[in-house]
């Protein structure tokens, strides 16, 4: 039987229009079993206590359990491309951070890219670092602490929480820009180097507000200046590196991501529900309660972002000569 040439026309559009329907459809219907997060870092630390405030709220908002699933080790690698190799079905997605930004030019021979392998959905939160010093040091301001690192060079021991972190790379920046030189020294975490910090054994640190802010509080650490580009509400009068270094601009950053292929559907759904999750009053009081500001936006937003950030610290990797360990 000969269709006519309008009937035809009307029946492939509405075929070719099957696959879209599906997909939005489906999209509708999602989640229909429980959804992984991979955090690449242990239990009890920024990312994993963020990513379980987060996961929560897409608990309740999606109807299936957001499991956190922890993949700590080689600097959060393995979480990456533990992700990276996931099926793109919606079911397992990254929590990631600044660390992924550094690693993906520190590392030579990584298995995965995260700028290719990786899709952005949303951005999450932002949070200075903090620049402090033992009481020891004869520095009460930044600009006193600059002139005494240049007039003793070499001799001022800066602690991390490991090589390549964003403690790390934030010091490196810092030395970059002021033209100081002070001996890097890595540990493994937080907690060990603000022992040494407190103990007198190092002398200065670049931390997290969450880890620092009661020994800044009880004076047994000086805060010096913070890495963002404007003062903190928290701390308002610890002003802010750039006001004696101009430009100067560090942070760490947590947002989600999905393995390539991942349909746009979903990143677009799980992005609307994060946003929603980032205006909830509750949620933007706990995010400031551990010393991050929410930065809601699209996927392209964040992607732009990342962007931005690895092609940041991938000068500043190659200016220290950052290798990892």
């Amino acid at each position: 039987m000969k269709l006519p040439r309008r009937h035809f026309l009307h029946l492939a559009a509405g075929a070719a229009a099957l696959p879209a329907v599906s997909r939005f459809a489906w999209a509708q219907t999602y989640p229909t079993r429980p959804v992984r997060l991979i955090v690449g870092f242990p239990p009890g630390g920024a990312a994993d206590i963020n990513a379980r405030l987060m996961g929560q709220w897409l608990s309740e908002r999606l109807g299936q359990p957001f499991i956190i699933e922890n993949r700590p080790g080689a600097g959060s690698n393995i979480g990456t491309e533990a992700v990276a190799r996931a099926p793109p079905d919606g079911y397992t997605f990254l929590i990631v951070t600044s660390t992924n930004a550094i690693n993906a030019t520190l590392y030579d021979n990584l298995n995965f890219n995260f700028i290719r392998d990786i899709v952005p959905i949303a951005s999450i939160y932002r949070a200075a670092l903090v620049m402090e010093v033992n009481p020891s040091v004869p520095a009460k301001t930044l600009p006193e602490f600059i002139a005494y690192a240049k007039a003793n060079p070499g001799k001022i021991n800066m602690a991390s929480t490991g090589i390549g972190t964003p403690q790390h790379v934030s010091g490196e920046l810092f030395k970059l820009m002021a033209r100081i030189d002070m001996v890097h020294v890595p540990y493994r975490g937080s907690a060990p180097a603000l022992t040494d910090l407190l103990g007198g054994q190092m002398q200065v640190m670049f931390d997290t507000l969450a880890t620092s802010i009661e020994h800044i509080r009880a004076g047994n650490l000086r805060a010096l200046a913070v890495t963002a580009a404007t003062r903190l509400e928290v701390l308002p009068e610890i002003p802010t590196i750039a006001e004696t270094v101009p430009g100067y601009e560090a942070i760490q950053w947590q947002g989600m991501g999905a393995p390539k292929g991942t349909p746009a559907e979903i990143v677009e759904k799980l992005n609307k529900e994060i946003n929603a999750g980032l205006a909830d009053p509750k949620i933007k009081a706990r995010f400031a309660d551990l010393g991050g500001t929410v930065i809601a936006g699209s996927p392209a937003d964040f992607g732009k972002f990342i962007a931005d950030e690895t092609e940041k610290w991938a000068k500043v990797v190659k200016f220290a000569g950052i290798k990892p360990q």
